[in-house]
């Protein structure tokens, strides 16, 4: 059955991971943890990945065990440049134009900074709506609540007719277990959880094509 209702992800999902968006962003969190917390520099890593296991979020780790503020934090770790990092897709565009599907952004982002990037894009228009990490209560994906609002916040459509388009692999359980379709972009790790892969995003519209 053909989806009614698509959830995309933005980072390294919308467009290729080579991009270097992530690595901007990354060395924005790193920079945060060092001058806006003062946790020394060769502490970072570590507990960015402790929070990340433990938050599902390095925001919500530093919100949880140093108080910081979130808004403050999406600020400052996504002041990049993007547009030397991204330009507008046509082709994406296209595609996302002639698919009949509602198509929502779901995002462990904020949405300041999703609409960056969709106008980067020159895509913001193609989207019905965005469930960002504010939408969801700071509850990030992986997190099945999380799923639950982006779904509710799209109108409630049957989890049968929802499919959800993510680059990483552990993004896609939650999801699945809740009835929706699974779609692995950039196929970057073998899973055997999601129920396509494709090496593109402009792979999408032939999956029901």
């Amino acid at each position: 059955m053909k989806p009614s209702c698509i959830f995309f992800d933005v980072d390294d999902t919308l467009y290729p991971p080579q991009r270097g968006v992530w690595a901007e962003i990354a060395r924005r969190i790193n920079q945060y943890m060092m001058e806006r917390v003062g946790i020394p520099e060769l502490e970072v890593n570590a507990l960015r990945e402790h929070y990340f296991e433990t938050y599902g979020t390095t925001c919500n780790g530093l919100r949880a065990e140093k108080g910081i503020d979130p808004a403050d934090y999406y600020r400052y770790v996504h002041d990049i440049p993007l547009d030397r990092l991204l330009a507008p897709d046509p082709d994406l565009r296209r595609m996302l134009k002639t698919m009949p599907q509602k198509k929502f952004v779901f995002s462990n982002a904020d949405e300041t900074y999703i609409r960056r990037v969709l106008s980067t894009l020159a895509v913001a228009d193609c989207f019905h709506g965005i469930v960002d990490i504010f939408a969801t209560g700071l509850v990030p994906k992986p997190a099945e609540e999380a799923y639950r609002t982006a779904n509710r916040l799209a109108g409630s459509p049957p989890p049968d007719r929802c499919a959800l388009v993510d680059d990483m692999p552990r993004n896609l359980p939650p999801a699945r277990g809740l009835g929706w379709t699974t779609i692995l972009v950039h196929g970057r790790t073998p899973d055997g959880i999601a129920h396509h892969r494709i090496e593109s995003i402009y792979r999408l519209s032939d999956l029901w094509a």
